[in-house]
């Protein structure tokens, strides 16, 4: 994740450089995601109930928690993947625009970051702070993978595909693995007469 091109903006998102004046294309994607969110959000009361493509708009945005007409459905999405429930369906999406959720399994479904080590009887074993993650595909290509706990905590990860068309995102993910990354001891030199 290179974001050698972009620069910090206040609340936790990142800008491309020059992105004052979005790209035609970026600004559709946006107008785009954000008529659908209408759209959808305009449906009658029984069609809202966990509504599947609502959902998979909401965790393909540049930060579902500051949309209004998101933290809802999220949050009940969530609550229902805690006590076991399937993750929602939408038969509207189109070939390649899915989302699913997938347990997480330390350490090989966790980022490294939120993998916590210990030692059980003798040997290592490993937690991850968060309990799943809901990856979202967009034409048949990994967008966006938001982790979450049980707790209520999530944290969204963004593939570079997705920031390229966004231009901005919620950077709390790339945050947690850089102050990571500096509170991990140096690598040991390398040593010549050790083999």
């Amino acid at each position: 994740m290179n974001n050698a091109s972009s620069t910090a903006a206040p609340s936790g998102k990142r800008t491309s450089p020059g992105s004052r004046r979005r790209p035609l294309r970026q600004s559709a994607a946006l107008a785009v995601m954000t008529g659908l969110l209408v759209g959808v959000a305009m449906l009658p009361g029984p069609a809202r109930a966990v509504d599947g493509c609502l959902v998979l708009l909401c965790f393909a945005a540049p930060s579902w928690s500051t949309i209004p007409q998101c933290v809802p459905p999220i949050q009940e999405v969530l609550r229902d993947l805690a006590r076991g429930r399937p993750f929602p369906s939408c038969s509207m999406s189109g070939a390649g625009n899915t989302a699913s959720h997938r347990w997480s399994s330390a350490p090989a479904y966790c980022p490294p970051q939120y993998t916590r080590a210990g030692e059980y009887d003798g040997s290592a074993s490993f937690t991850c702070e968060y309990d799943g993650a809901v990856e979202v595909s967009i034409d048949g290509g990994l967008w966006t993978r938001t982790w979450w706990s049980k707790a209520g905590a999530s944290v969204t990860e963004y593939t570079p595909a997705a920031k390229a068309q966004l231009g901005t995102w919620n950077t709390r993910f790339e945050d947690d693995y850089a102050s990571w990354l500096a509170a991990q001891p140096p690598a040991a030199p390398p040593c010549d007469i050790c083999t």
